[in-house]
Order: C-alpha cells, then sequence, then structure tokens
C-alpha cells in the first residue's frame, strides 16, 4: 500500500504574525519621527515589551505538551508560580535599571510616583501585545508547537531572548544618551532593534520545528 503522508506536527512560523511583529515594532519609529517620543519614552516601551514577553511564556508553560488534566495541572503550575517570581524580579531590576540611567530625574516617591511614568507611550504598548498574542495564537496553539515542547522547557526559553535584547537596549540607550536622543539616532535604534526581534522570532521558531522533527524521528525508535 502506498505509504500516506502525514501532515507536520509543527508547522512553520507563520508569515502574518512575522510581519505584525515588525508592523509593531515600526510603531515606535512611527513615534519618535511625527509623535515626538522622547528617549526614556522608547526605553519604557521596550521594558515593558519584556512583561509581555514574560506573560505569553507563562501562557506556553501552562499550555505545553499534553492537554491538561487535573492530575499534570500541578506539575504546570508550581514552575508556572516559580516562574512568575523569578522572571517578575529579573523584570523589575531590569525596569530600575531603565528609570535610573534614562528617566532624567524624575521623582519615584510618594505623589511623584505618577508623575514618573507621565508621557510614556503606553499606546505603543498595544501593536506589541497584539503581536506577541498572534505569534502565540499562530504559531503555537494553531501551528502545534505546543505539542513538542514541555512546562520546564518553556520555562526557560524566554530568558534567552529577553537578556540580548536586555543588552542591546541598555548599549543602544548608551550611545542614544551620547548622541544627545537625536531623533535620526532613536530612528536608527528602533530599526535595528526590529531586526534583531525578527531575527529572534524566527531563529526561535526554526529551533521549535528542529525539535518536534527530532521528536518524530525518535519515536518509532522508542515504540520498537
Amino acid at each position: 500500500m502506498p505509504s500516506v503522508a502525514t501532515a507536520p506536527l509543527v508547522r512553520g512560523p507563520s508569515v502574518p504574525s512575522a510581519v505584525g511583529l515588525v508592523l509593531a515594532n515600526l510603531v515606535p519609529l512611527v513615534g519618535v519621527i511625527w509623535f515626538g517620543w522622547d528617549l526614556f519614552g522608547i526605553m519604557w516601551l521596550y521594558w515593558a515589551e519584556n512583561g509581555v514577553i514574560g506573560a505569553f511564556a507563562l501562557l506556553r508553560m501552562l499550555t505545553a505538551g499534553e492537554p491538561i488534566r487535573w492530575w499534570t495541572a500541578l506539575a504546570r503550575v508550581v514552575p508556572g508560580g516559580f516562574f512568575v517570581v523569578h522572571f517578575g524580579m529579573f523584570w523589575f531590576v531590569h525596569g530600575v535599571f531603565v528609570y535610573s540611567l534614562f528617566g532624567g530625574g524624575r521623582e519615584l516617591e510618594g505623589a511623584g510616583l505618577a508623575a514618573a511614568f507621565e508621557g510614556v507611550p503606553w499606546e505603543g504598548l498595544v501593536p506589541l501585545v497584539l503581536s506577541h498574542g498572534a505569534s502565540f495564537a499562530m504559531n503555537y496553539l494553531a501551528g502545534g508547537e505546543w505539542r513538542a515542547t514541555n512546562t520546564m522547557a518553556e520555562m526557560f526559553k524566554p530568558y534567552g531572548r529577553v537578556v540580548v535584547l536586555h543588552i542591546v537596549i541598555i548599549a543602544g540607550g548608551f550611545l542614544l544618551l551620547a548622541a544627545d536622543g537625536a531623533i535620526w539616532a532613536m530612528a536608527l535604534f528602533v530599526l535595528l532593534k526590529t531586526g534583531l526581534d525578527l531575527g529572534i522570532h524566527l531563529k526561535g521558531h526554526e529551533m521549535r520545528r528542529q525539535e518536534a522533527r527530532q521528536s518524530e524521528e525518535e519515536a518509532p525508535e522508542e515504540g520498537g
């Protein structure tokens, strides 16, 4: 009998999600050129995006691997709780760095707490949330990536991306300070960050496909 082709366990990264990522990352470029977003606003936005990355990483942890059963829920919730505390502390320290280095002397005590974040581009966070949400829905859920992973594996995956972006953002911020926050420098920085983010996005999903392909190849050997 002729062999019947089966659908791959994990599909390639969704093109619409990649396009959405690029468009969402270019929103700060529009903000810098036409709406006067300053250096602290851009740094704050990228810091906030790392929090969004952590939130979707938690969703991946809670939905990874076999369908959830009541007896496996604890194995997801406990690592999830640890991740929230650990990643949350990492994210908070990153925020302290961003604020202290690029806050421009804003007050962060008492009544000045609200004023400390006055003027940050909250609206710029919306397309970034939608972009990460689209990738989660299209690539992870609909694309089948959840099938070829597990909770513990997903717990460690966001750190590499966040650490790289953290280093690039802080280093780029110093260069922008040296350029006195010039619009051209901030625009160039946004473009570089967009390219880096797209590269990490595509590389990460390609690694997931390779892991899924390897597990498919090993499955018959384990069964035999």
